[in-house]
């Protein structure tokens, strides 16, 4: 009887940790294009941060759901250019975009690529 009582916890505690684990790994993905975002600033702004200083940019920035205004400097594949110094990746073809048009894009912020001298935002959408 006890040897009986004693699987039964250990089964419902197994369940319990493989259900919690699944859940852990297979959450809903972040919806960027729905969520509110945390800061709204210039692309000049955002970049000035960055290079005053990376690491407290990163603090505030980083993973944070943001919206820049911002004038196309390049369109290529799913990548658009703003003010030569965001780069905003887009999940699939970006709506038509012309160079030099000014435009409010919201994003994920992923850091700052000091390489390149660029700040890069992904899941972007450009808002009307």
């Amino acid at each position: 009887m006890r040897k009986k009582t004693a699987i039964g916890i250990v089964v419902v505690i197994l369940a319990i940790g493989v259900a919690g684990v699944y859940s852990y790994l297979y959450k809903p993905q972040r919806n960027i294009g729905t969520e509110e975002a945390s800061y709204t600033l210039a692309a000049k702004d955002l970049a000035a941060d960055y290079k005053k200083d990376a690491v407290a940019a990163d603090a505030r920035y980083l993973n944070k759901t943001i919206q820049i205004k911002g004038t196309i400097t390049q369109v290529a594949d799913s990548l658009v250019t703003l003010d030569s110094l965001i780069t905003c990746g887009f999940d699939g073809l970006p709506p038509a975009r012309k160079a030099l048009e000014t435009v409010m894009v919201k994003g994920r912020c992923i850091g700052y690529d000091e390489l390149f001298g660029e700040v890069k935002l992904d899941q972007c959408t450009i808002k009307e």
